[in-house]
């Protein structure tokens, strides 16, 4: 157990990912989620990670109150990433101890953080599953 308090995100982190722009739209969103059975997708621009969509994001966009016009679903899907994404994310750098990626995931009740560079250029994403993995593996030892 004692090696899950070293290990760090760059260990465990998956190093291929799928990211999505602004522009995608809600229905190729949609098609991705199907597609790849992720939560959540970063959003890239020139390089650089500027936020994160996940399917929460997009289904607050068909909660309405009485008091709203209900759009047209077409309306709806064809709407993009840039009207839903959350700017504002948290993110891990490689170095970034597994014990403490845990809290934020715990505290925050997030299934994944994008992992980053110094310069905010993504380098991985870590999952809940990722942190199973590496207590698993710390439990062998």
């Amino acid at each position: 157990m004692y090696k899950f308090l070293e290990d760090t995100a760059g260990s465990y982190m998956t190093r291929t990912i799928t990211t999505v722009t602004r522009e995608t739209t809600i229905r190729e969103l949609g098609d991705m989620f199907d597609r790849d059975d992720f939560n959540t997708y970063p959003v890239v621009e020139n390089d650089e990670v500027i936020g994160i969509v996940t399917k929460f994001d997009v289904l607050k966009c068909f909660a309405f109150t009485p008091n709203q016009m209900l759009p047209r679903y077409s309306d709806l899907m064809n709407r993009t990433v840039a009207d839903v994404m959350t700017s504002e994310f948290i993110y891990v750098r490689p170095d970034t101890k597994l014990t403490r990626v845990l809290q934020l995931m715990v505290e925050h009740r997030i299934r994944s953080l994008p992992v980053t560079d110094g310069d905010n250029r993504l380098v991985g994403i870590i999952a809940r599953e990722d942190i199973v993995r590496a207590l698993a593996a710390a439990a062998k030892d």
